[in-house]
């Protein structure tokens, strides 16, 4: 699926359309569902992720802005973030989010849906394991395990400036290699 369909189908979610939402949901929920799994690391936790992520696609469509950036970086952002803030308040001790029993099971992605999601993460797992070492654990820990900047800045020793600029020239690396 190209940026220009996604864009338009989240053009069409911000109307509120229902048919849009079906067949952006179709298309891109395998791959924030593997951006959740792979942050929550239990299915259940995962599903109730991604349910949550669509509900905020839902309302918040019309802040999408189409600026040349693929719009599935806000999707997998918006993905990223919300199995984030579960994990957190899991490990907080919350447990009104994961409360054992009392997770329903939502159907899975298609077979051809997890293939896809599988190839893409094992793209992502090969561009990760090309930079340095320090590199990549520290995106590791803040974009997958959601250690804040903080808490990576004082375990590599570096000021956390620094860690930010780690991180950000290691994104955009990784984009270049996703993108070949």
């Amino acid at each position: 699926m190209d940026r220009e369909e996604i864009e338009r189908l989240i053009a069409q979610v911000a109307l509120k359309d229902r048919a849009a939402f079906e067949e952006l949901y179709d298309r891109v929920s395998a791959k924030l569902f593997g951006v959740c799994l792979r942050v929550l690391n239990k299915r259940a936790a995962a599903e109730d992720a991604m349910q949550d992520t669509f509900v905020k696609v839902w309302n918040n469509a019309d802040r999408y802005q189409a600026n040349g950036l693929s719009p599935m970086t806000w999707l997998i952002t918006i993905a990223r973030n919300t199995s984030i803030d579960r994990l957190r308040a899991r490990k907080k001790g919350h447990q009104d989010i994961d409360t054992p029993g009392m997770e329903l099971v939502a159907t899975g992605p298609s077979p051809e849906q997890s293939a896809i999601a599988a190839s893409e993460a094992s793209k992502l797992t090969g561009c990760l394991d090309a930079m340095e070492a320090d590199r990549s654990a520290a995106i590791r820990g803040a974009y997958l395990d959601g250690e804040t900047y903080a808490d990576l800045a004082e375990r590599f020793k570096v000021p956390l400036n620094t860690m930010r600029t780690w991180l950000r020239r290691g994104l955009i690396s990784l984009r270049e290699c996703m993108s070949q």
